[in-house]
């Protein structure tokens, strides 16, 4: 509350801080003790983000004893948790800042301790592992989410929030986790949907779900839903989009799209579904007739194409059992003239 009533007066020569006392007067902020005290923790906020560690904690040790009355619990509970991070005691250090966000959601301290969980978190993230049980190290990813959400969480619309979202996505990626990427992504979309944090977000979408196809074997989806967002991209920003050659990131998309098709036609064809696989091709011929898939869906349509069925040696032992027993038996003669007769009819 003593915060609040702050007012920075600036004099032509000297800055001088003041605050509004109870007789509604303005005092010099250095003549009181409440002033003085804020002026130590404004002090004290600038060395959270630009000093050292220790340099921190010595500093919150000496404003405790120079405001004993003052610095109480909220102070002694930040300092607890500065001396584990100071220790790189990362996860306990986390935990009480989280503590310590809870219990005094309103500090001025808040956003320092925001800003030491996002640090752990990026730490996490970008492969610092977790001791367990003081000597067991341990991968931590999974954990640097959870912080880094926390942060989110709490923060809001603040610029620490999009940094934080921006930072969890760009790890993601980084670990090939791409679905879960494109959904950060789209998280921060959602959140911030105007300007170039929308733009960039959707570009990144679009990337994240076209990396996270892993070739024909598996479902296309992901490919249809990256080119419709490339398409947006294109639409919404044109000139960035020629910058970014979208236009051939589309067109290798629509390449990919033919060639999963052809696949499937190619597979029906090797395990004897021929009316199968001839859907597919002509799938592939009518819906991307200028891909190069089309061009070998043209070739299996051919009468002449070659069966893709390979003999293997379990294919010709049957084949060659299956042989010897209609000739032991009669079979394939009495099969031959029936045909013959037929065809004669």
């Amino acid at each position: 509350m003593v915060l609040a009533a702050l007012s920075i007066l600036t004099g032509l020569g000297t800055a001088k801080t003041y605050h509004l006392s109870g007789e509604n007067n303005w005092q010099n902020t250095a003549d009181t003790p409440e002033g003085e005290y804020l002026l130590a923790v404004s002090k004290i906020k600038q060395q959270l983000l630009t000093g050292t560690k220790s340099n921190v904690v010595k500093a919150l040790e000496q404003l405790k004893s120079d405001f004993p009355n003052m610095a109480g619990a909220e102070i002694q509970a930040y300092l607890d948790a500065e001396k584990l991070y100071a220790q790189a005691n990362w996860y306990k250090a986390a935990a009480a800042y989280k503590r310590f966000i809870d219990a005094w959601p309103i500090s001025v301290l808040q956003p320092a301790a925001l800003e030491r969980i996002y640090s752990v978190a990026t730490a996490y993230l970008q492969g610092q592992k977790r001791v367990f049980l003081g000597i067991l190290p341990l991968p931590a990813f999974d954990t640097g989410v959870e912080l880094m959400r926390d942060v989110t969480d709490r923060a809001g619309n603040a610029p620490i929030a999009l940094r934080s979202l921006t930072t969890l996505a760009e790890n993601q990626e980084r670990k090939e986790k791409f679905v879960e990427a494109y959904y950060t992504w789209q998280e921060i979309a959602d959140r911030w949907p105007t300007g170039q944090t929308r733009q960039r977000a959707v570009l990144r979408m679009a990337q994240s779900l076209h990396a996270s196809y892993d070739g024909t074997p598996y479902d296309a989806t992901v490919l249809a839903s990256a080119r419709s967002y490339f398409e947006d991209y294109k639409t919404r920003y044109p000139q960035d989009a020629e910058r970014l050659e979208i236009n051939e990131t589309i067109t290798l998309i629509a390449e990919q799209l033919a060639y999963k098709e052809y696949e499937t036609g190619f597979y029906y064809e090797r395990t004897g579904h021929l009316d199968a696989a001839n859907r597919s091709y002509h799938k592939v011929l009518a819906q991307w007739p200028d891909s190069k898939a089309a061009q070998m869906a043209q070739a299996r349509l051919m009468p002449d194409a070659v069966s893709p069925i390979k003999m293997n040696l379990r294919r010709r032992t049957v084949t060659g059992t299956t042989k010897f027993l209609d000739k032991w038996f009669y079979l394939e003669p009495l099969f031959s003239s029936k045909n013959k007769s037929e065809s004669k009819q």
